[in-house]
């Protein structure tokens, strides 16, 4: 058990990490200036998102979950979800929204300072979170923009069909693409599109052998903390661009040089100097508590290996990549391949599969308070990956972006035992 003082000293960051903050900003900046420069823009999700389509259009992608989590790690979101509730949203409602409307009903004020622009299109890509279409429906009220809606059928048997990548590229010919058409006065490009698919697809190859870096002892990299920053980019509104391909491969470099050192991840704190557990996690963080979250494990030298909410906007370690031969197809196959959209038999044979394939020691599982896309299930795949990988499991519970949730000592105390439990059945095996 870890006894070192918490002393909260300036985030560690790689040069990656500053490339991605200044890409950011840079977006940021457009879309404040957007009122001005007559840039189009579109309020969409992270799971299924048509980024490449968007970008093809020239239509600037607003992500509201990105929104929140970035106000949660500033310190925000407890007012935003006040206002919320005094609008009489209830306690139960996703964090995510009750940030997001608070947001908008306090100006509309984003992450980095600038105001976000009125949306010229909701676009809403339904995969597996039944909330997303009722917080459009709250942000139509306020906005009174056009809606489009993508209908992403839920992959119950574990697998997609001809008829399914049919149902969804129909509606992406038919409704979608109409839509973008409209809204921008511009016609649809396919040669555009496929430009950005290609550059989809090479940054997709070097984000897996990131994140497959992990199969080495000692990992190079945190796969549930450290991922958030690494899928950042693919996962929301740089995914097609010149920026993300020159991210990934930045990053590629960055992690092949800590493998060649022999050395642990980085965290705000300081690296990982020994590596005692491996561990894989699912469900998301918590966001207003991050850094502290992550010192939880990281001063137990609790690494994780793998994570389901790294694979939340595209499970690309299972082989998918955005096809340009193939470019309306290969946007409703993504759809339909997010974690999110995955049944429960599905999510427990791929943290199986982690477990085995990452060495891991064990898994634990954040349910989250809010998120029900996620949390509903969780005690049964808590008890079914036990029973098949003979790994043991931890439960902990917090939020997303409301800190009411965050229980810190508690979160600790379960923390702290689990890995004491894994200690001991290693120290049992040895003897």
């Amino acid at each position: 058990m870890s006894t070192t003082p918490s002393v909260t000293t300036a985030a560690q960051k790689d040069s990656s990490q500053v490339r991605q903050k200044e890409m950011i900003a840079r977006h940021f900046d457009r879309l404040a200036a957007a009122p001005d420069s007559g840039a189009r823009c579109a309020y969409t999700f992270v799971p299924g998102n048509l980024t490449e389509l968007l970008l093809s259009f020239d239509v600037l992608p607003v992500l509201p979950e990105i929104n929140a989590l970035q106000s949660a790690m500033r310190g925000k979101t407890a007012e935003y979800i006040a206002a919320a509730e005094k609008l009489g949203h209830s306690e139960d409602v996703c964090t995510y929204v009750k940030s997001d409307i608070g947001m908008m009903k306090s100006g509309n004020i984003g992450p980095t300072g600038q105001r976000l622009p009125t949306p010229d299109l909701l676009l809403l890509s339904y995969t597996g979170c039944f909330t997303f279409m009722k917080w459009f429906e709250l942000l139509r009220e306020d906005y009174h923009c056009p809606v489009a809606m993508l209908h992403v059928p839920y992959q119950a048997d574990g697998r997609i069909t001809d008829n399914m990548r049919t149902y969804v590229v129909d509606q992406l010919k038919n409704v979608v693409i109409p839509k973008l058409e409209e809204v921008t006065g511009r016609k649809y490009d396919e040669d555009r599109l496929r430009a950005h698919l290609a550059r989809s697809a090479q940054a997709e190859d070097d984000l897996v052998w990131v994140l497959q870096s992990a199969k080495n002892v000692p990992s190079p990299i945190d796969a549930y903390f450290g991922a958030v920053y690494y899928v950042g980019p693919i996962f929301s509104a740089f995914r097609g661009t010149a920026d993300a391909v020159d991210y990934y491969r930045e990053l590629r470099a960055e992690i092949a040089e800590r493998i060649r050192q022999g050395k642990g991840p980085v965290t705000p704190d300081g690296e990982v100097e020994r590596e005692r557990f491996r561990i894989v996690v699912e469900g998301p963080p918590n966001w207003t508590s991050f850094r502290q979250f992550w010192k939880m494990f990281s001063d137990e030298g609790a690494v994780a290996v793998a994570s389901t909410y790294s694979k939340v906007g595209g499970v690309y370690d299972l082989g998918f990549r955005h096809d340009p031969d193939h470019p309306l197809e290969t946007l409703a196959e993504y759809c339909l391949g997010c974690y999110t959209n995955l049944s429960l038999p599905t999510r427990i044979d791929l943290l199986t599969r982690y477990l085995s394939e990452y060495r891991a020691d064990g898994f634990l599982i954040n349910s989250v308070k809010s998120c029900n896309s996620f949390s509903a299930g969780q005690l049964h795949i808590l008890r079914e990956v036990e029973a098949r990988s003979g790994r043991p499991g931890g439960f902990i519970e917090s939020d997303l972006v409301d800190p009411r949730y965050f229980s810190a000592a508690n979160i600790k105390n379960r923390l702290e035992s689990y890995f004491q439990m894994l200690d001991q059945k290693r120290a049992g095996a040895a003897s």
